[in-house]
């Protein structure tokens, strides 16, 4: 009998601190076995200026769900060429749970320090590919990101 998997306080505290000490401002605890499993699930942690660059999931099978445990991350939806669709604040107080139909450019800001959230996809896991980032949004790491994050903590729809 495979072992019953069990995640607590602890191991949320922990993941929490990886992510306040990390470059990227993130850290995530896989609950899948390898990259090569048919549904990838993964509790991400973040902290407020991390940068997650606007992408999309390009084939048709790649939705994704993602579920807020704790603290605050706001979802934008973009159009092809950059504006903002919509906006969801994810909290569990608010909205806790999106499901996102593949194709569409997104991208989450962290509002709130110790955010734990739960995502879940099909698998393989495949590093996005480059044309599968938004053109329109700055790489990670570069010059223009910082800002590109404050520009996402207040952007609205319709907003470019």
């Amino acid at each position: 009998m495979t072992p019953l998997k069990t995640f607590g306080a602890r191991d949320f505290a922990a993941l929490s601190a990886r992510a306040a000490a990390a470059e990227r401002l993130r850290a995530n605890l896989n609950v899948h076995a390898s990259l090569d499993a048919n549904v990838q699930r993964l509790f991400v942690a973040t902290e407020p200026d991390t940068y997650m660059r606007p992408h999309r999931h390009a084939e048709s099978h790649k939705w994704e769900f993602f579920v807020v445990l704790r603290g605050r991350l706001d979802l934008l939806l973009f159009s092809d060429d950059g504006e903002v669709r919509e906006r969801v604040v994810l909290s569990p107080e608010s909205t806790p749970a999106v499901e996102l139909p593949a194709g569409v450019f997104h991208g989450y800001v962290c509002m709130q320090s110790g955010t734990i959230g739960l995502e879940v996809k099909e698998g393989a896991y495949v590093p996005t590919p480059e044309q599968d980032f938004a053109p329109w949004s700055p790489p990670e790491r570069s010059p223009a990101a910082a800002a590109y994050v404050e520009w996402l903590r207040a952007a609205q729809p319709a907003e470019r």
